[in-house]
């Protein structure tokens, strides 16, 4: 699912600060994790409403894609 995300340039990376899906703005609470695939770098984070993230971004181009969405834990 692709999916409009604001980045922050870091290290020389683009990074996630918020993301929009479905027309609501979830800003990025923390960066969990990140990796490399071959054409791809992948980011895991928790949103400020609790859930947890994980993006991938085609980095010649900066498509990011919505990969896994898990909500947050009532309790």
């Amino acid at each position: 699912m692709q999916i409009e995300v604001e980045t922050e340039r870091e290290d020389g990376l683009d990074m996630p600060r918020a993301l929009r899906l479905n027309g609501r703005r979830v800003a990025v609470a923390e960066i969990l994790d990140q990796w490399f695939g071959e054409d791809y770098r992948y980011c895991k984070l928790r949103g400020e409403d609790g859930a947890l993230y994980i993006l991938r971004v085609a980095e010649d181009r900066l498509a990011w894609e919505l990969t896994m969405f898990a909500r947050a834990q009532d309790g």
